[in-house]
This record gives structure tokens, sequence and C-alpha cells, in this order.
């Protein structure tokens, strides 16, 4: 298939009108993993610049055999609150992959929230209990939120706990989970948090200066954590205490130069869970899925979006 049309641009309030579902989003990026495991979809390792004043920019790429070339730009400015800015800027391009022509231009900001969460759905409904109803979210920000209603869909959720540096964006978190019908309640501290949640949804800002102060060790037996940061505010010597570790990509995490932890401890990768390399029915918790991101989740989610919105344009 190739495109010589005009571009679309799709501002991320476009890309929220659409309607898209976080479970549409999990699905879109389980038919990635299996087109990858079949040689479909061809993906690069993701690529990152940390200047070392707080801002990070990162890049992925992505060609399918299903006609497109998904590529993502994306720059963390933690400074940009205090100029009435979000923190998260950046641009998607998505081509033709037979011309190389460019088929549309996407809002950066949707696209990575709601991936991120459809990354963790993919992981967490075959590792995490089915009946987890706690929740606790270290860090407040987008991807507590997005993460809050993927999570919602799936499990029978009843309560939050919230731990965050920002008074603001813990009171917002609590109050749109209140909004839901959710009991939510401020943590303490980092060991009241982690303690009896079923759930676990880490994502602390990427500064790898930050003390680690999270240790898996007070987690219950039972538990799932989504850590969406890197592991960085999880203590290393206690991450033995996860019996199942998933990560996006081994082959990403094999030559990263910062590993999130010791690749021995990582049991599979997610094309490996969906192409059931393993047996989830075996597997021992706590249980994680630690990721970084990959250029697979953007284009699963960039792509169903171009055609919904091509979809919507044609009625």
């Amino acid at each position: 298939m190739t495109f010589e049309g005009k571009p679309i641009y799709l501002s991320d309030k476009d890309l929220e009108d659409l309607g898209i579902q976080p479970s549409e989003v999990t699905e879109a990026i389980e038919l990635a993993l299996t087109a990858k495991s079949e040689g479909k979809l061809h993906t690069s390792p993701k690529t990152a610049i940390l200047p070392g004043d707080g801002r990070y920019a990162m890049s992925t790429l992505a060609m399918g055999d299903d006609g497109f070339i998904v590529t993502k730009q994306v720059t963390v400015c933690p400074n940009n609150p205090v100029r009435g800015l979000p923190a998260i800027n950046g641009a998607i391009m998505v081509m033709d992959a037979q011309t190389g022509l460019l088929r549309a231009v996407l809002g950066a900001n949707w696209i990575t929230a709601v991936r991120t969460a459809a990354l963790s759905m993919v992981a967490a409904r075959r590792l995490a209990e089915p009946n987890s109803e706690t929740v606790a979210f270290v860090g407040a920000g987008v991807q507590a939120h997005s993460h809050l209603k993927a999570f919602s869909e799936i499990f029978p959720l009843a309560s939050i706990r919230v731990l965050g540096r920002g008074k603001e964006n813990v009171d917002k978190l609590c109050s749109h989970a209140r909004d839901m019908g959710l009991e939510a309640e401020t943590a303490a501290n980092a060991k009241d948090a982690l303690q009896g949640a079923d759930l676990v949804v880490t994502s602390v800002t990427l500064d790898y200066s930050i003390k680690p102060f999270l240790d898996a060790r007070w987690l219950k037996p039972t538990a799932f954590a989504s850590i969406t940061d890197a592991c960085i505010p999880w203590v290393p010597e206690g991450m033995t205490a996860f019996k199942t570790v998933i990560v996006d990509d081994r082959k990403q995490e094999l030559e990263s130069d910062k590993p999130m932890l010791l690749y021995q401890q990582v049991t599979g990768d997610l094309m490996e869970l969906v192409s059931e390399k393993f047996d989830t029915s075996a597997r021992e918790n706590p249980a994680a899925f630690a990721f970084r991101g990959i250029s697979l989740g953007d284009y699963a989610a960039a792509v169903l979006a171009v055609r919904r919105a091509a979809e919507e344009r044609r009625q």
C-alpha cells in the first residue's frame, strides 16, 4: 500500500478525541509483538540523550510490512511546569513504507501516555492477580493517570494510594480516583505505599542522581509492579525479591549503557511473553515489568490512531 495524499496533522487533543481506549492500544501492541516475532515488523533500539541538567531526549523508529514507518522524538523538560508548559513534549512522523512520503504528523504526548500504560497492560494481564483491587502509585504525573485508566479496564479496582513529590499532582490523582468511585489516600512514606498493594506503578523523573528509596522486599508475595522509570527509584539489592521480571526488549536491555537491573534477573521480554515462550501459569511472584519504552509501542499506537482518523474522515 502506497500513499500520495496530503499529510494530516493530529494534535494531542485530536488524538484524545478519537476515543481510543487503552484496551484497543493493548491489542494493537500485542498484534505488533506477534508481527515482530514473525519478522513482519522491524524496530531499532530506543536512543536517548541525558545532557545532565534534568532534561531527557529520546527517539524511536519502526517499520512494518503493513505499510508504515513511525519515528518519534520526545523531550522531558522538568522545568517546564514553572513555565506553564507540559514537562513532556515531542512529535511523531508517520510515513509510507514504500515511498517514504509523509502521511501524518502527530503530537507525541497522548501517544506516549497511552502506549506506556498499554505496554503495562500486556504484562499485567498475564502476570498480575486478576482480582487485584489496590494500586500504589509512586509518582503522580501523566503516567499515573494513564495507568489508572488502563488498569481500571482489567482489574476490579477499589482503592489507590499515592506517594509523590508535588502535593498538587497527588491531590489531583486522588481526586480523579474518587471521581471514579475509588478510595484514595496519600501514603506516609515509601514503605507505606508499597506494603499490601496488589499493583504498583512507579513513574518518577528519569534522573539517575535520585537515591533509590523503594525496596521490593516490602511487597506482598502476590504483588505485580509496573516499573516505567528504568528502576531508578528501586534499591538494587532488593530487586532479587522479584521472582519474575519481564523487560520490554531483551536486546535493547542487553545493549543499554545503563542497565535497569542485572541482566541475569530478566525472565523474558514482551515478545516472549505474548508468544508464550514460557509458561506464565508457572510464574513466581512478586512479578515486575521493568521497561524503558520501545519503538514497537509507539508504532502500534500511532498506526492505530492514523487509521482511526482516516476512518472518521471517510464517514
